[in-house]
């Protein structure tokens, strides 16, 4: 996160506020909509942030946030709320998925950072109000939403003194008291005293209790003395008092902190803090180095420069990342001239095609893991080097090519909405006859399938198939072959899905293309564990084997769940169940909720079969909740559905429709995190005590009792 005064590491303590943070809970006990104003750097987000943690407990179904200031585009809006929320967007109208989602829930949502997109918020925070009651949002703006019902707090500075008095009464300010604990961190052992108590009161006044200048402020005492800190200060807002008589409004007093900042720092530090500008999300040493080295900045200078922006808390050093506060970031960005900034925008593109190129998860390679992480932390990087594309038309083929790279991270992260909004932006500007245009249009037509346009899909893939053909492009022919066996299976045609499948499956094979095979061989074992459950857990077995051999920790799970599924149906329970909770806790880990939902489900069955119909009823409310968030429901998968009417049917009778129905509330509460503890290893009752942030924990290692139970067919 960042934030106005949050030039804060996770190590800072949150200083002050107590009458605001008062004033924020009586307020969310009255309206369902708060917004936090205020200018630039005055602690908005902090402000929020430490609200919604002391008031988490209050929320029934918990609290989220969703930093915005990533955000480039209001286009994106609600896909990034429902990745915040971890939701999978398998239908075009994504707010119907939300609001299904949250309509039922009691649950604090807030909005970080939503000036630059300030219109397309009220209009998504006006339907989520009227669509789910009870739900709250928090909002943090530099200006008001104005929605109706709307209660708006404007977050001032903080109280610094009015004159010098003793040191005990100045270091009862908050402004003060952020000054010293910041300074105390550049310069161990810095305390207020009756030498330094008159400079520092003054030096907080003229940052007006502005709490990022003032720490912008505090760490400059590791270069010069506190008496020349304040002077220094002083002489610059008499500069700009000169040029504006009138007293300088507080963004201009944090405007004109920064630019004191950014003129103390060297000139390859100002270099880099202008060009760093460029990342929403931040960058690592390498990316740094990549992209920002040269006119003006040595390769190896760059890790010097790094380090003295994170001295002068220009930068945030999260984990390997350096990121910047808002507010110094759209400074950092002004500050490029016009020619430079052409020479970045070039590179920045360069350098994440080459990224997302390299980093492919359709790839059975032993990094698979590292690739889909690295993707997913460098996403608001790379909307932006998107966006740079499609405004150069001659760049759009570059957007294209990237956009349809990344077909398999937009899967298997549910963001079908946004692949299919980049890949359709691309696809209006690359003429036709491009291969990429063809490979973009496949991409488009899987991404469609898992929103439910299967017979819309069907027919636009049979023309992409004809036109691979008369093209004689193999691989293309092969992945829309396998696609259209994919729409076969989900329109009900399951003897063609299989054989579409198998026809796939034979050309990849005869092209000795690894990854191909891969993608059929979950189609068989999943889609035809139903069907042909034998040969599906043959296919399954070949699927496992070889996600193990290349270490394809994200494969893996899905070949768990198919071969799961399959021997499920093959009557052996204890190797179902085995797979199966171990696709559960690693899902579960890298917050993949397609692959857990679905194992979920089947675990209930399992509970079912061996008669423990109540925790069966607690896992179908679990997975319930899990199925309404990506927009489907097991009845319309066709290896889910029998089992999934069956195992209802069953643990409704044996408990009684009360039962269950208590059941099945308590498995819909929940939430992700503990719905995964309680299926591989506890019981309900005895995590009923633990936050919905509770760790994900190993079962104790008991063998289960023998399993029975019925087929679908009685």
């Amino acid at each position: 996160m960042t934030s106005g005064a949050g030039v804060l590491t996770d190590k800072s303590t949150f200083v002050g506020r107590t009458r605001e943070l008062s004033t924020v809970r009586k307020l969310l006990g009255k309206s369902r909509l708060l917004t936090l104003t205020g200018a630039g750097g005055v602690g908005k987000t902090r402000l929020a942030l430490r609200a919604a943690e002391l008031l988490r407990a209050a929320y029934q179904d918990g609290v989220e946030v969703v930093e915005l200031a990533t955000l480039e585009t209001g286009d994106l809006l609600e896909s990034e709320v429902a990745t915040a929320l971890g939701l999978r967007d398998v239908r075009r109208d994504l707010m119907g998925v939300l609001v299904d989602y949250l309509s039922g829930r009691r649950m604090l949502l807030v909005l970080d950072n939503c000036e630059h997109l300030s219109a397309v918020c009220a209009r998504f925070v006006e339907r989520l109000l009227q669509s789910a009651p009870r739900v709250q949002v928090l909002a943090t703006s530099r200006q008001t939403l104005r929605v109706s019902g709307e209660q708006v707090l404007m977050v001032a500075p903080l109280p610094t003194p009015d004159c010098e008095h003793t040191v005990r009464e100045v270091g009862r300010h908050d402004s003060v008291r952020l000054f010293v604990e910041r300074a105390a961190g550049a310069v161990p052992g810095f305390r207020l005293n009756a030498r330094n108590v008159a400079p520092v009161a003054q030096l907080v006044r003229r940052l007006e209790g502005i709490p990022l200048a003032i720490e912008l402020a505090a760490v400059r005492l590791r270069s010069m003395p506190l008496e020349r800190l304040a002077r220094e200060l002083e002489e610059r807002f008499d500069v700009l008092a000169a040029k504006t008589p009138a007293a300088l409004p507080r963004h201009q007093t944090m405007r004109a902190t920064m630019e004191w900042s950014f003129r103390l720092c060297s000139a390859g530090e100002r270099r880099l803090w202008a060009r760093l500008g460029m990342f929403p999300s931040g960058a690592d040493l390498e990316t740094a180095e990549a992209v920002c080295s040269g006119d003006g900045i040595d390769r190896f200078d760059v890790l010097d420069h790094l380090s003295g922006l994170v001295d002068k808390s220009v930068l945030i050093r999260d984990g390997s990342r350096y990121r910047m506060p808002e507010p110094l970031r759209a400074y950092g960005c002004e500050q490029l001239p016009s020619s430079e900034a052409r020479r970045m925008r070039r590179r920045y593109v360069e350098h994440y095609r080459d990224l997302v190129a390299e980093h492919r998860v359709d790839r059975m390679v032993p990094e698979q893991l590292d690739r889909y992480l690295l993707l997913q932390r460098e996403l608001p990087n790379i909307r932006v080097a998107l966006e740079m594309c499609l405004s150069e038309p001659a760049l759009a083929p570059v957007e294209l090519a990237a956009a349809t790279a990344m077909w398999c991270f937009w899967l298997l992260t549910g963001s079908f909405t946004e692949g299919r909004y980049w890949l359709g932006r691309g696809l209006e500007l690359v003429p036709e006859g491009d291969r990429c245009r063809a490979m973009a249009t496949w991409a488009d037509c899987l991404l469609a399938l898992r929103q439910g346009q299967a017979v819309t899909v069907r027919r636009r893939l049979a023309e992409f198939v004809a036109r691979a053909r008369r093209e004689g492009d193999e691989l293309l022919m092969a992945r829309g072959i396998r696609s259209s066996g994919v729409a076969a299976f989900l329109t009900g045609d399951a003897e063609r899905g299989l054989a579409l499948m198998r026809e796939s499956l034979a050309r990849h094979e005869a092209m000795d293309d690894i990854d191909g095979v891969m993608f059929n061989l979950y189609v068989g074992a999943a889609y035809g564990s139903n069907e042909v459950p034998r040969q599906a857990a043959e296919f399954g077995e070949r699927l496992l084997a070889l996600c193990e051999s290349r270490h394809a920790l994200v494969f893996r799970a899905y070949a768990q769940l198919a071969l799961g599924v399959a021997y499920w149906n093959l009557g052996d329970r204890p190797r179902a169940e085995a797979l199966l909770t171990a696709a559960t806790e690693f899902t579960g880990g890298i917050n993949d909720r397609w692959c857990l939902t679905q194992c979920l489900e089947v675990l209930a069955w399992l509970a079912g079969a061996r008669g423990e119909h109540e925790r069966a009823a607690e896992l179908l409310g679990a997975a319930h909740v899990m199925w309404q968030a990506v927009g489907t429901s097991p009845e319309w998968m066709s290896y889910h559905a029998s089992w999934h009417r069956l195992c209802t049917e069953q643990a409704r009778a044996a408990l009684g429709r009360s039962a269950f129905a208590t059941a099945f509330r308590q498995g819909s509460r929940l939430g992700p995190r503990r719905s995964v503890s309680y299926a591989v290893s506890g019981s309900l009752s005895r995590r009923r005590g633990q936050g919905a942030g509770a760790p994900v924990t190993t079962g104790a290692g008991g063998r289960r009792p023998p399993l029975t139970g019925a087929s679908p067919t009685g």
